[in-house]
C-alpha cells in the first residue's frame, strides 16, 4: 500500500508540470480569442487625448484624479491612427451605414415605386432576400477583418482593455484612464442614473418611467362632449397627426438627430470636443434618463480657480441642430463652470424625451456635481428654450434664465413653412405631439429672465427677417410681462412696448425711451416699494392706481430690462460681452 501511494505521489509530482504549460497555452488562446471578439464588436476609436495638467483637474466629477498619468502626446498621435486593414474595412462599413440611412429615409417612396411596378410579388421578393442575405454576410466578414486590424494595433487593444475594465468596475482609476479616449458614445459606460438621487428613491415625487410632467394643451374644441362617436370621428385625424409627427415632423423639428447630418459634422465635432477636453479640462459623462435615452454631457469645472464666477454653473441648451462641441458653449466659457448639452437631448427627440433628459441633467448637476439650484443658470439658444423653460418651471429655485433667439410657441413657426391648406393638420400635430409652449412654461418661473432678440433673425420670424415685429421673441416678452405685471401691461403699456419693439436699432430705442421721459429711479422706487409690501411672488398688481403716463414709463422700463437686442442672424455665435446676467430688482 505504501508503495502504491509513493507511485501516486510521483505521478502527481511529474504529471503536474507536464499539464501546466498546456493549460496555460489554452487559457492564453481563449484570452486571445476573447480579445479578438472584443475588437470585432468594439466601438470605433476616434482620438487619444494629449496629456493633461493634473493641477487643473476639476473637482466634483466622478473619476477625477488627484494625479494624472495619461499617454504622452509625444508617444501617441492626437488622432487615433488605424492600420490599413482596419482603415479600409471601416470605410466600407461607414459607406454601407450611409447607404442604409438613405434607404431608410427614402423607403416609403421606394416601396410605393416597387408596388406600382409590381416588384413586390413573392417570386421577386425571394431572390432579393437572397441578395440581401449575401450582402449581410459580406458585411459581417468585413467587420471581422476590421476586428483583426484592431487586434493587431496595440493602441486599440489597450483601449478595449480599459473600456472593458470600466464597464466591469467604474472605479475612479478606470474612469480616469477611459477619459483619455474619444470613441463611439454608445459604448460609453453610464455615469449617472435618473433614479440615483436618494430623495427620489425614498419619495414618489420624482418622474416615473413614463416621463416627467408636462403642461398639456387645452382641447381644440372646448365644451364638446367626448362621446364614442366623436372619438371615432377624430380617429383618422389623430392617426394622420401621429404619422406626420413620427416621420416628417420629428426630423424637421430636430434635424440634429438625423444620422447623415451627424456624420457630415463628425470632424468638426471631434475638434470641438478635443478643445473642451484638452484646453478646458472638460469631463465627459453619460446620463441615463427615465425613458432609457442616453444623454451626452461635458462638464467644465471652474470652482477651483480664482474666478468668482466659477462657483456658478451655466447649463447650455443647444438648438435643434446644435451640438455642444461647436455651439453656444463658447459664449459663457470665460471664468464660469459649464455643463453643455446637445440640442437633441434624447435618442428619440420628442418634447417629452427632451424634458426627461433635461431633468436628469439638472439632477446630475445638483446631486453629483454638488451645485445648489441657486447657483445654476440656464442659458438656451433657439429651440433649446423649451428645455430651459421646462427646467425653470420644474426647478423654481434656479438662479436665472437667459433665452437667446427663442420663441413663445411653435405653432406660428410651423404654419410659416407649411402650405396653408395644411393649417388644421399642422396645428393639431404640433399641439398633440410637438408642443413647444415656451411662454406658458416661462410664466411659471418666478426668477430673473433675460431675452436676447436677434434683429436679423430669419428662423423665428413668421414673415421676412427685415420685419422685426414678426419675430416671435416679441411675443415671448409680451406674454411674460403681461403675466408678471398685468396692470402695467394694460392698453397704454402694451401699446408703448409694441412701439419700442418696432425699433430695429439702439438709436430708435433711445428715441422712444426719451420721448416718454422714462425716469428709471422713479420706476425702481415704485417696484421696490411694492415688493417690500407685497412680496416677490408674481403676478403683481403694481400700476393699478397709477396714471396712464406712469404705466407707460414702467412698461418701457421693464421691457428694456427683460429684452436686449443683438444685431445678427439666427446662427451667428453670441459674443462673450453680450452674455449678461438678467436684471434683478
Amino acid at each position: 500500500m505504501s508503495q502504491l501511494r509513493a507511485r501516486r505521489s510521483r505521478y502527481v509530482l511529474t504529471a503536474g508540470p507536464a499539464w501546466g504549460p498546456a493549460a496555460g497555452r489554452a487559457a492564453a488562446r481563449a484570452g486571445a480569442m476573447a480579445k479578438l471578439l472584443s475588437c470585432v464588436l468594439g466601438p470605433r476609436l476616434y482620438k487619444i487625448y494629449r496629456e493633461r495638467d493634473s493641477e487643473r483637474a476639476p473637482s466634483g466629477v466622478p473619476g477625477t484624479p488627484t494625479s494624472v498619468t495619461t499617454p504622452s502626446s509625444s508617444s501617441w498621435d492626437t488622432y487615433y491612427q488605424p492600420r490599413a486593414l482596419e482603415k479600409h474595412a471601416d470605410s466600407i462599413l461607414a459607406l454601407a451605414s450611409v447607404f442604409w440611412s438613405i434607404s431608410y429615409y427614402s423607403s416609403p417612396f421606394a416601396f410605393f415605386y416597387l408596388y406600382r411596378k409590381g416588384y413586390l410579388s413573392l417570386s421577386k421578393v425571394v431572390p432579393f432576400s437572397h441578395y440581401a442575405g449575401t450582402l449581410l454576410l459580406l458585411l459581417a466578414g468585413v467587420a471581422c477583418l476590421r476586428g483583426i486590424g484592431r487586434w493587431t494595433n496595440p493602441q486599440y487593444r489597450q483601449f478595449i482593455t480599459i473600456l472593458e475594465a470600466a464597464h466591469r468596475n467604474q472605479s475612479a482609476e478606470n474612469k480616469r484612464q477611459l477619459a483619455n479616449y474619444n470613441f463611439d458614445f454608445r459604448s460609453w459606460p453610464v455615469d449617472f442614473h435618473w433614479e440615483e438621487p436618494s430623495s427620489r428613491k425614498e419619495s414618489r415625487g420624482g418622474p416615473s418611467r413614463r416621463g416627467v410632467a408636462l403642461l398639456r394643451p387645452e382641447p381644440l374644441h372646448r365644451g364638446t362632449a367626448d362621446t364614442l362617436l366623436n372619438r371615432v370621428k377624430k380617429l383618422p385625424c389623430q392617426i394622420t397627426s401621429y404619422l406626420v409627427a413620427h416621420t416628417l415632423g420629428r426630423r424637421m423639428l430636430y434635424p440634429g438627430s438625423v444620422y447623415l447630418l451627424q456624420k457630415a459634422l463628425m470632424p468638426v465635432l471631434l475638434q470641438g470636443q478635443a478643445r473642451l477636453v484638452e484646453e478646458c479640462n472638460g469631463r465627459r459623462a453619460k446620463l441615463l434618463a427615465c425613458d432609457g435615452n442616453e444623454i451626452d454631457t461635458m462638464f467644465v469645472d471652474r470652482r477651483g480657480t480664482a474666478e468668482p464666477q466659477g462657483q456658478k454653473l451655466v447649463i447650455c441648451c443647444e438648438g435643434n441642430a446644435g451640438f455642444y462641441e461647436v455651439g453656444c458653449v463658447s459664449t459663457p466659457l470665460e471664468g464660469r463652470s459649464l455643463l453643455p448639452i446637445p440640442g437633441r437631448l434624447g435618442g428619440v427627440p420628442f418634447p417629452q424625451n427632451e424634458a426627461n433628459a433635461m431633468d436628469v441633467v439638472v439632477q446630475f448637476a445638483i446631486h453629483r456635481l454638488g451645485f445648489q439650484p441657486q447657483d445654476i443658470i440656464i442659458y438656451a439658444w433657439s429651440i433649446g428654450g423649451f428645455t430651459a423653460t421646462w427646467a425653470a418651471m420644474s426647478y423654481p429655485d434656479i438662479s436665472a434664465v437667459i433665452l437667446d433667439a427663442s420663441f413663445d410657441d411653435l405653432v406660428p413657426l410651423a404654419l410659416k413653412v407649411m402650405p396653408d391648406s395644411w393649417r388644421g393638420l399642422v396645428t393639431r400635430t404640433v399641439r398633440q405631439h410637438l408642443n413647444l409652449n415656451n411662454a406658458e412654461q416661462l410664466c411659471r418661473y418666478q426668477g430673473p429672465v433675460l431675452l436676447l432678440r436677434r434683429t436679423k433673425d430669419e428662423i423665428v420670424t413668421t414673415t421676412v427677417p427685415e420685419d422685426i415685429m414678426s419675430n416671435r421673441g416679441n411675443d415671448l416678452l409680451l406674454k411674460l410681462l403681461q403675466h408678471r405685471y398685468p396692470r402695467v401691461m394694460a392698453e397704454e403699456g402694451l401699446r408703448v412696448v409694441r412701439q419700442w419693439l418696432e425699433a430695429s436699432s439702439q438709436l430708435e430705442e433711445a428715441s422712444i425711451y426719451s420721448r416718454w421721459e422714462v425716469e428709471e429711479d422713479w420706476c425702481l422706487s415704485v417696484l421696490r416699494s411694492y415688493q417690500a409690501e407685497h412680496g416677490p411672488e408674481f403676478p403683481w398688481s403694481v400700476g393699478e392706481d397709477m396714471s396712464a403716463d406712469g404705466r407707460r414709463q414702467l412698461a418701457l422700463f421693464l421691457a428694456q430690462k427683460h429684452l436686449h437686442n443683438f444685431e445678427a442672424t439666427h446662427c451667428t455665435p453670441l459674443p462673450a460681452p453680450n452674455f449678461q446676467m438678467p436684471w434683478r430688482l
